[in-house]
């Protein structure tokens, strides 16, 4: 019999990184969430890879199944990222006034 249950200590660090990571992302000031959304996407991108390998090297088929799963849910966490830090520096885009529009499009 096992003093200490392996999977207890995987789901409590589970819960534990889901409040700090409400945490972390509640209480950013807006001028950090681009920087933010780019670290994100970067640690996405090392969870596709991780994903990756632990899919080709599990032999069960759930092991399969939920690799395949990370590696798409991590996809779209990736290009939400990137859409989301393109309309937030678009933000800080100069808007072209109406006469040059007018002033072009002539």
């Amino acid at each position: 019999m096992e003093i200490i249950n392996h999977t207890m200590i995987n789901l409590i660090i589970f819960v534990l990184a889901i409040y700090v990571g409400y945490h972390v992302v509640w209480n950013v000031t807006p001028a950090l969430h681009t920087p933010l959304m780019a670290v994100t996407n970067a640690i996405s991108a090392i969870v596709i890879v991780g994903a990756m390998l632990a899919t080709t090297l599990t032999v069960g088929g759930a092991g399969k199944f939920f690799g395949t799963l990370a590696v798409m849910l991590a996809a779209v966490n990736v290009f939400g990222g990137f859409l989301v830090t393109r309309r937030m520096l678009e933000m800080f885009r100069k808007k072209e006034s109406k006469k040059a529009i007018v002033k072009g499009g002539a």
